[in-house]
Parts: C-alpha cells; sequence; structure tokens
C-alpha cells in the first residue's frame, strides 16, 4: 500500500469510528443524563454549536463548516511539506484531519457537534468532548512530539563528533 493510502485509510478509521459512536450516543443516551463509568469518567451527551470550548458558536453552522475546511486545508499543507520519513507527524496530521470532517459532518447533517465524554472531579468537570477531538487533540501532540524529535534529531547531527 503506498504511504498516502495508509494515511488516508487512518482518515478514513477516524471518521467512520467517530461517527458510528456518536450515532450510538445519540440512540443510546438520554440528553444531559449523566452516565458514570469511573470515579472521574462518564458519558454525557450535549451538543455544542460552537468549537472547543463553544467557542466562535456566533459564527454559525456556515462560518464553523468554512472555518474547519480552511483549517483542514492549512493541516493538508503543512503535512505535504514533511518528508516521507516523518511518519508520526503524518500520522498526526491524519488523525487532526479525521477528526476535524467528522465534526463537519456533524455540523452538516444537525447543526450542532455531538459531544459526550466527560471528565470530571466531585469539584471539577472539564467541557464534554467526543472521539473527534480527542483525534484532533492527539494528531496534534504526535505533530508536535515529532516536531521536538525532529529538533533533537537535527542538533545531534550539527554537534561536532568526540572523535
Amino acid at each position: 500500500m503506498k504511504p498516502l493510502m495508509s494515511y488516508a485509510l487512518v482518515v478514513a478509521v477516524a471518521v467512520a469510528l467517530d461517527q458510528w459512536i456518536k450515532h450510538l450516543v445519540e440512540t443510546g443516551l438520554v440528553m444531559h443524563e449523566q452516565v458514570d463509568i469511573l470515579p472521574f469518567l462518564a458519558l454525557f451527551r450535549t451538543y455544542n454549536t460552537g468549537v472547543a470550548f463553544s467557542m466562535f458558536s456566533s459564527f454559525g453552522d456556515t462560518g464553523l463548516i468554512v472555518l474547519s475546511l480552511a483549517v483542514i486545508t492549512f493541516v493538508l499543507y503543512l503535512a505535504s511539506r514533511t518528508e516521507p520519513g516523518q511518519v508520526l507527524a503524518r500520522l498526526g496530521f491524519a488523525l487532526i484531519v479525521g477528526g476535524a470532517i467528522g465534526n463537519i459532518i456533524d455540523r452538516t447533517l444537525h447543526g450542532h457537534v455531538i459531544d459526550y465524554i466527560l471528565f470530571h472531579t466531585p469539584v471539577w468537570s472539564f467541557a464534554v468532548f467526543n472521539l473527534a477531538d480527542a483525534f484532533i487533540t492527539i494528531g496534534a501532540l504526535i505533530v508536535l512530539a515529532d516536531e521536538f524529535l525532529g529538533w533533537s534529531r537535527q542538533d545531534d547531527k550539527d554537534r561536532p563528533s568526540a572523535d
């Protein structure tokens, strides 16, 4: 399989998994009812009309779809500039694109993004998110890790040898 196809497969699997789980959430979870899984983790179905932390909800569906498509275009541009050996970065970019497409599908079909993962303690809770958001975050962390590893490798090449 050509390398580009393997990254396209990562995108497709991320989108399919995200949409399948969101379908299960929509058909199986009551809106705004917390289902505890662990003391710090619950399922909590809600809708997000913005992006992360409901930011930019005033942009409306069309504005957020356009913004998301611009971000995907920029991420694909960055991915195209990576070296073939930057497998981690390319994997990270594929996860970002897959997550973004998953949320665009929600916004296009439903007018909002379906969120359902809630990390919490008795006195604090994180914003409710979904698998697509997790893919985007993990993908960004992978890209950053690859960049730091690349800097480290470059620093090693630039150091004079101790021979």
